[in-house]
Formats: C-alpha cells, structure tokens, sequence
C-alpha cells in the first residue's frame, strides 16, 4: 500500500508499505483524508525528534476496516476522526479526564509498519499518511457520516488544539479579549474557538496580509501585521494571548502584552532547546504563561463535540481545507504548507 515514508535523509511516497491486523484493543482504518500539519515538517527539520524510518501523518479520518478482540464502541464501515494520543485509559491522569498528560500517550513509537520485512515506526501513534493504519481503540472516533471525511481529519489535531487550548486550558469566558499571534491551521482554529467562547475583542496578528479575509471569516474582529499595534486596540492588554507561531521572540510579546491577571497561553512548536527571555515582574500582577498539550483535550467527548458543532454551523471544517492533494503529490502540499499559502492542505487516499 502507499504511504508517505521519512527515511531519516528524505520524504518519500512509497507504494510497498504493509500493515498488521489489529490486535486486542486496536482498529484498523482505511485513510481517507489526512491533513498535513507543521508537526509532520518539523520531524523532517529535526524540531521533533522521531526514530525512523516512520511513516508520517497524526491528522487523519477514514473508515473502520477491521477491529480487533475487545473493540465495540466502533465497528466495520463507521467512520472515525482520529487522535493522537493513545492513552492508556487506566493510569491517574486518565481518570481524572486529562488523558493529554498521561504518561503512556506519547514516547512508545509502535512500528506497525513494515517494509521489505523490516518495521517502520508510527509517527504519533497515528501515521495517517498510509492508506491504513493501525490505532488504539480510544484514538478512534466515531462520527456521523454526512461529516465530509477531508474535513473531519482536521478535527483531530488542528481543531482540538486550537479550540481545545480557548475552551479547555484557557477557558474564555464571554466577553473576554483575545489576541492569537498567528493565523495558520492552529491559530485559525483559536480565533474560532474564541468566537465560539463569546469574545468580545479577537485581535489576529500575522505578518501576510492575504491572511486577513479568513481570519475574520473565522472570528477575527481585528486583524494587524504586528504586535506592535495590539496596544491601539486594547490598551489596557489582552485577558488572553495565544502564541500560534513558535518564536521565542513572540513569547515574550504575548507575555508584555496581556491585562492585568491575563494568560499568555504557548502553542507554537519551538526547538527542543529554544530558550525564551522575558522580565518576571512582569508578572507580578496574577499573570500566567500556559502551556497546552493537544488543546488540553479530551479525544472521545471533544472529537464527537466539535463534528456536532460543525453540523449545527458553528464551527468552521469546510473553510479550513484550502487545498487537497492526491498523496503521491506530497512534495507540493508540503511546500505549499511551508510557504503559508495554505490554511491547511489535505492528503488524499
């Protein structure tokens, strides 16, 4: 089967990719829709240490191919939006309903894969750059089937991070002011999730201009090219400033620019050895600097939660898939993310 393959040197679309059978408390799912994410570049830019050869992809939607023993929450022709995480279920964090900080849900690569009889590891517990993969059983999701699958992949990453990060980590409250520093699949998703909390302010900043119509088709009441202007439109700083790009630099920004008892909430991937600057008392006035692992979500409750929301016309799927592409033209979808001309571009199976 194909699948989309980092060797450690480079990317390839290889069509010799085999998978096992699920076992106990696994489904096996045909890939329909996969999202290309700055995650999936940054493992080939070395931001994010991964063991290869892996198969890559983490944002994905499809149907059920085959479940293994124990599986009957989803069956055989479901469709499913899936997550990232495959937490265990059963340790502290998960039954406190934080299975983002369990311990079991990342750092255990599986390699499902193989090639020419040799294992290939899983990227995310996910891989959904292959025409099937293999995923614990809590990572699928099922959703209903009028959800267009190239717009349900986007859920399990992209839309649980960003609405996720507004509802769950910093929880917005209406009427609270926002500012989103970066308005790429992440950062369009915080300014819906904004919206959708009732903000009254949602300042979107980002150095293209072309950016600015689906900013605010998304929820933007503001849009500038720098921090530099926020101050004009709130002078007193934000409740809530979300850094989308991963620049230390931007950090800071987000830190100097927020109100009195405000959150700066850090999204944006950095280097693993990135430092940030910024003066501590600034903070001094009940101030926060969040960070936020996969929207602080819940994966079962929110994927179900966010395709509800889509079908009622309140959150935005459609809008995000700018482009899709056949997965054999990988190359340019991932140089079109590169370059921003995207929003989110799509991998088709």
């Amino acid at each position: 089967m194909k699948g989309v393959v980092f060797d450690g040197e480079r990317v390839r679309v290889v069509d010799d990719l085999e998978i096992r059978a699920p076992g106990p408390g696994e489904v096996l799912v045909g890939i329909a829709a996969a999202g290309l994410c700055h995650s999936d570049l940054s493992v080939v830019d070395g931001t994010i240490p991964f063991p290869v050869p892996v198969v890559l992809g983490h944002e994905g939607a499809g149907v059920v191919a085959a479940v293994g023993p124990g599986v009957v929450h989803v069956a055989p022709g479901d469709h499913v939006s899936l997550s990232t995480l495959a937490n265990c279920g059963a340790c502290a964090d998960c039954d406190r309903g934080r299975p983002t900080m369990c311990r079991r849900a990342i750092g255990r690569p599986g390699r499902p894969f193989s090639r020419g009889g040799a294992p290939v590891f899983q990227f995310a517990a996910n891989s959904a750059f292959a025409e099937r993969t293999v995923v614990k059983a809590v990572q699928a999701v099922k959703i209903p089937a009028d959800v267009p699958l190239t717009s349900a992949a986007l859920i399990g990453c992209g839309v649980l991070t960003g609405v996720g990060a507004v509802l769950n980590r910093a929880r917005v409250e209406r009427g609270d002011t926002v500012v989103v520093i970066g308005t790429g699949g992440v950062g369009l998703n915080v300014l819906q999730g904004a919206r959708i909390a009732g903000a009254s302010a949602i300042v979107a900043v980002d150095t293209n201009p072309a950016k600015e119509a689906v900013a605010r088709q998304f929820g933007a009441t503001d849009f500038l090219a720098s921090v530099d202007g926020v101050r004009d439109v709130l002078p007193a700083g934000a409740d809530h400033v979300f850094e989308c790009v991963g620049s230390t630099a931007l950090i800071r920004a987000a830190i100097e620019l927020l109100d009195r008892r405000g959150q700066a909430v850090l999204l944006g991937m950095t280097s693993p050895s990135a430092q940030a600057a910024f003066l501590p008392a600034s903070l001094f006035l009940d101030k926060s600097v969040l960070g936020c692992r996969y929207g602080s979500s819940r994966p079962q409750h929110d994927i179900a939660l966010y395709a509800d929301l889509y079908r009622q016309g309140r959150l935005l799927l459609d809008e995000l898939v700018t482009a899709t592409y056949p997965v054999e033209d990988f190359a340019k979808a991932a140089d079109d993310a590169q370059q921003g001309r995207v929003a989110r571009g799509v991998l088709t199976f």
